[in-house]
Formats: C-alpha cells, sequence, structure tokens
C-alpha cells in the first residue's frame, strides 16, 4: 500500500492491508516476536534430561530450547557464528555436552557459547584463524527463558516483564487451571495453512464462530452460544480465555433451528458415542476451554482433549500450525485412551477443527484487491473487556488492542 492507516481510532475496524503489507509483516516479526513479549518454544515435558533440546522459531529466528547440567532451561539462535548454518537440524533430541555445526565443525556449549573452532591454529602454524580471534565475542544471540506450568518461553526483551504480570491473574489463573500436574507428550504434528498468521490467532479468539462454522460442535452440544460461558480477555488485551458450560436448558433451545442455521442437524449421530464420554478432571462444570497468549499461543482444552497450539508465521500470506497433544503422568490406561480417541476431534482433519484449517485461507482469497477496504468487528460492542457470553466478539478486539500497542499504531 502506498500509505498504511489505521481507521479511526476504533479496535472495531481493522484495515485489510494488515494482513498483505510485506513491510508490516517484518515489522511485525522485529516488534512482536522479537519484541518484549514471551514466545512459547516448548515443553519442559520436552526435555526432562540434561543434553535434551528441541529447536523451534520465534518469529522468524531459528532457536534451540536445551537442558543444562543444572537443570536450567536455556535458548539461543540456531545459527552459527561462522557462516550462519543451523546448528541443529532435528526437531530434537539429545547432545552429551555441546552441538557441533555441520558446515565446518565449529562446535558450542549447552549456553550456547562458542566452544571450539576446526582447525583454529591452522595446519602446521600455517592458517588458521587470527591469533586475537576472541571467542566469547561470537556466537548465537542467547534468549531469557521462563517456565509456566510446564510450558517453557523465551524473550529476546530486556524490557518483558515476568510471565505472571505478562498474562495478568485471570489469564494465569486459566492456564493453571488446566495444567495443574505434570504432563506427558503424546503426540505432535505440523499443519501448513494459506493465510497470514493474524487470521488463525483472530480464529482462536473468535467465539462467534465456533457454533456456526463447526457443525460438529453445535450438532453435538459441545459448544453452542445457547450454552453457559464467557471470554475473559486481559487488561492489554492480548491474551483470552474463553470457555463452554453445558446447562440443561440448552437441551430444548431451538434458537439454532428457528434461524435456519445449518449446525442444527438434530438427526446425527455418531456410530461411537464413547467418541464423546467425558470425564470431569477440572473440578467444574467447564466442557471447552479455548486460552491464547499473544502473541502466537493457544492452550485448548475440549472435554478431555488437551493440546497446545503454536502459531508460526512462514510469508505474509502462509503459516505453519505446530500441535502437541498431551495428558498427564498419572493418567490411568483408561483415561489415555479417551484422550487418544478424542483427539480426532481437533487437527487437519477433526470432526471440530478441520474448517479452521481453510477459512483463514477463503478470508485471504476474499480481501486479496480489498487492501484499502476494513473488516466489521462488532459483535458485543467496540471495547475489550471481558463479557459473560460467547456472542462476542471482544478477544478479537483485545488482539488488536494489544497487537497496535505493540506495533506503534
Amino acid at each position: 500500500m502506498d500509505t498504511l492507516l489505521w481507521p479511526a481510532d476504533s479496535l472495531a475496524r481493522v484495515p485489510y492491508w494488515v494482513y498483505q503489507d510485506e513491510a508490516n509483516y517484518a515489522r511485525e516479526l522485529q516488534r512482536l516476536f522479537e519484541g518484549a513479549t514471551w514466545n512459547y518454544v516448548c515443553l519442559e515435558a520436552d526435555i526432562p534430561n540434561k543434553g535434551d533440546y528441541r529447536t523451534n522459531v520465534v518469529g522468524a529466528m531459528p532457536v534451540i530450547v536445551v537442558r543444562d547440567g543444572d537443570g536450567t532451561i536455556n535458548c539461543f539462535e540456531n545459527r552459527c557464528a561462522h557462516r550462519g548454518a543451523l546448528i541443529a537440524f532435528d526437531d530434537g533430541g539429545n547432545v552429551e555436552n555441546q552441538f557441533k555445526c555441520i558446515y565446518h565443525a565449529w562446535s558450542y556449549d549447552l549456553q550456547g557459547n562458542l566452544r571450539g573452532i576446526a582447525f583454529e591454529r591452522g595446519i602446521n602454524g600455517i592458517g588458521g584463524m587470527p591469533r586475537d580471534f576472541d571467542r566469547a565475542r561470537h556466537g548465537p544471540r542467547r534468549l531469557r527463558t521462563t517456565t509456566l506450568c510446564g510450558l517453557v518461553f523465551a524473550t529476546l526483551s530486556d524490557a518483558t516483564p515476568p510471565i505472571e504480570d505478562f498474562l495478568g491473574p485471570e489469564i494465569l489463573g486459566r492456564v493453571k487451571r488446566v495444567l495443574n500436574r505434570p504432563i506427558k507428550v503424546m503426540g505432535r504434528f505440523t499443519q501448513a495453512l494459506p493465510n497470514n498468521w493474524k487470521l488463525y490467532v483472530e480464529n482462536v479468539k473468535d467465539t462467534y464462530h465456533a457454533s456456526l462454522l463447526h457443525l460438529f460442535f453445535g450438532t453435538f452440544r459441545i459448544t453452542r452460544l445457547t450454552q453457559g460461558g464467557g471470554v475473559l480477555v486481559s487488561a492489554d488485551g492480548g491474551h483470552h480465555a474463553s470457555y463452554t458450560i453445558d446447562k440443561s436448558d440448552d437441551r430444548q433451545s431451538t434458537a439454532y433451528r428457528d434461524q435456519g442455521i445449518r449446525t442444527e442437524k438434530a438427526d446425527y449421530r455418531l456410530a461411537d458415542p464413547s467418541l464423546l464420554d467425558t470425564v470431569k478432571e477440572f473440578g467444574d462444570d467447564i466442557q471447552l476451554q479455548i486460552l491464547s497468549v499473544f502473541p502466537a499461543l493457544i492452550l485448548q482444552q475440549i472435554h478431555n482433549c488437551l493440546a497446545v497450539r503454536q502459531v508460526v508465521p512462514t510469508g505474509v500470506g502462509t503459516m505453519e500450525l505446530k500441535w502437541t497433544y498431551f495428558g498427564f503422568v498419572d493418567d490411568p490406561p483408561e483415561m489415555t485412551r479417551r484422550r487418544l480417541k478424542q483427539q480426532n476431534l481437533v487437527g487437519p482433519a477433526g470432526f471440530v477443527s478441520m474448517e479452521d484449517g481453510c477459512v483463514g485461507g477463503f478470508v485471504q482469497r476474499g480481501i486479496a484487491a480489498a487492501g484499502a477496504e476494513e473488516s466489521v468487528v462488532e459483535m458485543g460492542g467496540t471495547g475489550a473487556e471481558s463479557q459473560e457470553t460467547r456472542a462476542t466478539e471482544a478477544s478479537v478486539r483485545g488482539f488488536w488492542k494489544a497487537y497496535r500497542h505493540h506495533m506503534g499504531y
């Protein structure tokens, strides 16, 4: 765009150029992901022992997350100080004491310090590095790390506040509600999506769409706007938790049918009804909670199906979604079987979320010639406050509140 202007100072209008402009995308990587935010990088359960590591990305920056000998978790850029090659290629694994770049065999300890240079003194006194070369002044960038309830976060900024302050008390409480004991990883995969990363984050925060787009949700009453629940939005707008409570009076509601909405399919049945056999494990009646941490983490509880999702930008119009399913270390075998079965609810072919895999692409295509236009985000008002309803876009507006703050718009 020749001129990038935000609409009149309203969270309820979002310009479409924000999903299209290359310069804006580059600015996001710097100000959001490399700025004063906490970025999810792995689970503590991924790296329980010394030398265990996972590779990931923070925005566009490849990183290594590794457990040190004293139990400390370190995170540093996955970039050799020599010629810029990746230091580690695998998604994860274990190293005894060091990482070694495959290109020229420069080596790094578990803190990311440059420790070894192949033929540093040359051959027979000829060649090699200059005598005054200081290894301590050369190495990949290091990130601060923190942990919360088994989640590992990293930041490049000294200005990022403690994770508890970053989230705020209400969202922190909702994280602790689900992640209340040691977890175990049950599976993971990466899903490529044909849309700007923010469209998926908006979708996750958009409680209005859930029972309208997802036929399964509405038909089997996992979440419907006629059920109890609401949306919590953090004070800065960036984080949210939406939740659904199954109330018996919803069983008599004809609100969807009266409006001719496609998500009312009373004659649909499951061939295996045990898919939705659910155990209340969190001491309340919440059957669905979707929680987001700005800018790009989602913590999911749908019945007994638990997962973290990481949104990874890969270009102005593409992204990846990294899924990690988990349970708890103390799960009995029957709960493990229940979780495995309910994991069919979500993912690229999930009974629920397969629609989310394509609807962002529908928007990306629909706005292709509308960069100067804007979306309307007015369900539930124009503010970004918590509400005791899910017929609202308050948490979507909250995202844009935090986005504009970090981006300086």
